[in-house]
C-alpha cells in the first residue's frame, strides 16, 4: 500500500516536472529555431533586392546570352556574402553565369542549380559536397534606357538562384537539441532521486503511524479479550446453577463485576488517549500552583507506598507557578508516582523533586528497583507496552499510563524523559514553563 502511494507521488511529481521541463526547453529551442530561420530568410530576401540591372536599348537588341553591356550590381553583393553563391539561369534552367564566394566543383554548382530550379516553388534544404544549402529563386529585371538615359521599359530577363550555406546553423540547432535532451534527462534523473528520497521521508511517518495503529488495535483487542472471557466464563457458571440463590452465586457475580470494571478502565484510558492525541483539543493554559498539585498527589499515595514499605522523600519547592492544564499535570504526576510505587522493589525508596530551573519548572521522580533494560527504554511510552510481561495483569494495568502521561506533556510543549540503570534506579522527568505568581490560580 505504501509503496503504491510512494510510486503515485513519484509519478505525479515527475509528470509535472517533465511537463515544465519540456515546456521550458521547448520554448528555448523554438525561440532559437525561429531566430535562425528568420535570419536565413532575411539573408535570402536581401539578395534578390539587388537583382535589378540597367541596359541600353542597343544591348538588348543582341542575343540574350550576350549581355556584355549589362551593368550588374550582383557581383558586389556576392563578394561581400560569406558562405553564399548565386547562379544565373535562363528560362529553361540552363546556367548562364556563376558567381560564388565559396570554392566548389563545377559539377556541384550544376547539381545544386538543377535541383533548385526544379523545386523553385518550394523551400527546402539541399545537401551537396557535405554541406547544407538553402536557396531562393528570383527573376532578374532589366531597366531598358534610351540613348538620352530616359527609362524606356522594365523587362524580366533570366533568373537568379541565391544559395546560402546553412550547415553551421543546422549544426547549432542539432547541438542545442542534444544538449537540451541530455540536460533534461539528467535533470529528471536528479529530480527522481531527490523525489524518491523525500517521498520515502514523507511516507515514513505515515507508515509508522499505520503500524502503530494496527498494533494498537491488536493490543486493545487482546486486552479486551481477557475481561470478556472472565465475564463469559462466569455467566456460564451462573447459567449452570439456575436453582441457586443470588447469595450463593455472589462469587461469580463479583468476578463479572471485576471484569466489567477492568473493561471500563480500559475504555476510559482509550478515551483519554484519544482526547490527548487530538491536537485541536489542546489545553487552555492557566497559571496554577504546581507545588500544591504535586503535594496533593503525593499525599494521596502515601498509603500505597507505605503498603510496600517504601521510603518516600519529597523535595517540593513551595509556591511554584506553572503555565498549563492543572488537571492534566495532576494526572501526569499521579501516573508517574503510581508507576514508581508499582516498580520499586519492596522496602525500597522513592525520591520526588519539584524545583525551578531558570524559566522552567522541573519535575522528577526516581525509584529504586530492577530498572528498565536498555533495549526497552525507547518503547516505555508505547501503548500497551510492559517491560515486565510476567506482571501483565497482576496490577490491573494495561500499559497505557505512561502513554497518556507523555501525550499530556507533549500537549504542553515538552517531553517526559527517562533514565534507568538496571538493578539500581529509574528516573522520569519533565519540565514546564514557569508562570507569574500574581496571576496564579489557587489549587
Amino acid at each position: 500500500m505504501f509503496t503504491k502511494l510512494r510510486n503515485k507521488f513519484l509519478l505525479l511529481n515527475l509528470s509535472v516536472t517533465s511537463g515544465v521541463i519540456i515546456l521550458a526547453f521547448g520554448f528555448v529551442y523554438f525561440i532559437t529555431y525561429s531566430n535562425l530561420q528568420a535570419d536565413i530568410r532575411e539573408r535570402l530576401r536581401a539578395r534578390p533586392e539587388a537583382q535589378m540591372r540597367v541596359a541600353s536599348a542597343e544591348s538588348m537588341a543582341g542575343r540574350p546570352e550576350e549581355q556584355g553591356g549589362v551593368q550588374s550590381a550582383v557581383r558586389n553583393v556576392v563578394a561581400n556574402g560569406a558562405g553564399t553563391f548565386q547562379v544565373e539561369v535562363d528560362e529553361d534552367g540552363r546556367i548562364v553565369r556563376i558567381e560564388s564566394a565559396v570554392n566548389l566543383p563545377e559539377d556541384v554548382y550544376r547539381e545544386l542549380a538543377a535541383i533548385a530550379w526544379n523545386n523553385r516553388d518550394t523551400d527546402k534544404v539541399i545537401t551537396a559536397d557535405n554541406r547544407e544549402w538553402r536557396y531562393a529563386v528570383s527573376p532578374i529585371r532589366i531597366q531598358v534606357v534610351g540613348e538620352d538615359g530616359v527609362p524606356l521599359a522594365v523587362e524580366q530577363h533570366n533568373y537568379n538562384i541565391l544559395f546560402l550555406d546553412v550547415t553551421e546553423m543546422n549544426g547549432t540547432l542539432a547541438r542545442l537539441l542534444a544538449t537540451l535532451l541530455l540536460v533534461g534527462i539528467g535533470t529528471l534523473v536528479v529530480i527522481a532521486a531527490v523525489s524518491l528520497y523525500f517521498a520515502n521521508r514523507a511516507i515514513r511517518p505515515i507508515r509508522e503511524a499505520w503500524e502503530k495503529q494496527k498494533q494498537f488495535v491488536a493490543d486493545a483487542s487482546h486486552e479486551l479479550k481477557t475481561p470478556l472471557s472472565i465475564i463469559r466464563a462466569n455467566c456460564d457458571a451462573l447459567a449452570a446453577s439456575r436453582e441457586d440463590t443470588i447469595q450463593n452465586q455472589m462469587k461469580w457475580i463479583e468476578y463479572i463485576r471485576a471484569g466489567a470494571d477492568r473493561m471500563a478502565r480500559l475504555v476510559q484510558d482509550l478515551l483519554i488517549l484519544a482526547r490527548t492525541d487530538d491536537e485541536r483539543a489542546g489545553p487552555n493554559p492557566v497559571r496554577f500552583n504546581i507545588s500544591q498539585v504535586v503535594d496533593r498527589v503525593a499525599r494521596s499515595m502515601e498509603a500505597a507506598a507505605a503498603g510496600k514499605g517504601l521510603s518516600v522523600t519529597r523535595s517540593v519547592e513551595p509556591d511554584l507557578i506553572a503555565s498549563g492544564d492543572p488537571d492534566g499535570i495532576s494526572q501526569v504526576a499521579a501516573i508517574l508516582l503510581d508507576n514508581a510505587i508499582k516498580y520499586a522493589n519492596p522496602d525500597g525508596w522513592i525520591a520526588l523533586s519539584l524545583a525551578r530551573s531558570g524559566r522552567r519548572i522541573v519535575f522528577s521522580i526516581t525509584n529504586s528497583g530492577p530498572g528498565i533494560a536498555k533495549e526497552d527504554l525507547p518503547r516505555v511510552f508505547d501503548r500497551f507496552f510492559r517491560a515486565d510481561r510476567s506482571r501483565a495483569h497482576q496490577d490491573g494495568s494495561y500499559g497505557l499510563g505512561l502513554s497518556i502521561a507523555q501525550s499530556i506533556i507533549r500537549r504542553h510543549g515538552s517531553e517526559i524523559r527517562v533514565r534507568s540503570e538496571e538493578n539500581a534506579a529509574t528516573t522520569f522527568s519533565f519540565s514546564l514553563a514557569a508562570g507569574s505568581p500574581s496571576a496564579a490560580r489557587i489549587e
